[in-house]
């Protein structure tokens, strides 16, 4: 079941002041009983949708929503790569930090992590896509709409790399 509840204190209008899509937003969650797997941690599938969440979170802060709302563009998961490194168990509390590293002409790429201290738990790169009753919307429509004029940082060499990686990779697949 999708947690409703914790999508709605994502929403939440009066949750923080508004910020710049390229800035790191941290937001904090509990590992709850019902978050947990047969081997006591944090289920792969609920690590997905608590990062959702966290872009929920940085969506509605950074005034995508509303520029979603005004076009009537929709927004998607075009793709991800996750890494699982430490174990997150019942009632671990953790931080999530969500950030926009950058677009190019067709996607929009996200990085968040999910922390407990500063050590990294949890990583998924995230290509998002704006759309339209016509198609992908260009990143640079979307970013200008919401009033935000700079180009994209220069996207890392690992997210190149990634991007170059999927370019490769047949569709659809060979089963």
């Amino acid at each position: 079941m999708y947690p409703i509840v914790r999508m709605a204190k994502a929403l939440a209008p009066a949750r923080g002041q508004p910020v710049d899509i390229l800035q790191v937003l941290s937001t904090r969650h509990i590992a709850w009983p019902w978050d947990i797997d047969p081997w006591k941690d944090l289920n792969n599938g609920r690590i997905l949708t608590l990062f959702d969440l966290g872009r929920i979170a940085l969506m509605n802060r950074a005034g995508l929503f509303r520029t979603l709302r005004a076009n009537r563009w929709g927004i998607v998961v075009a793709g991800n790569t996750t890494r699982y490194r430490r174990r997150i168990t019942m009632w671990h509390r953790f931080e999530m930090r969500t950030r926009c590293i950058g677009w190019d002409d067709r996607f929009l790429y996200l990085e968040q992590g999910m922390y407990r201290g500063e050590e990294c738990c949890n990583h998924v790169l995230i290509r998002g896509a704006i759309t339209s009753a016509g198609g992908i919307v260009p990143p640079w429509q979307v970013l200008a709409a919401m009033g935000h004029a700079e180009p994209s940082p220069e996207l890392p060499s690992w997210v190149a790399d990634w991007i170059a990686a999927e370019t490769g990779r047949p569709w659809p697949p060979n089963l």
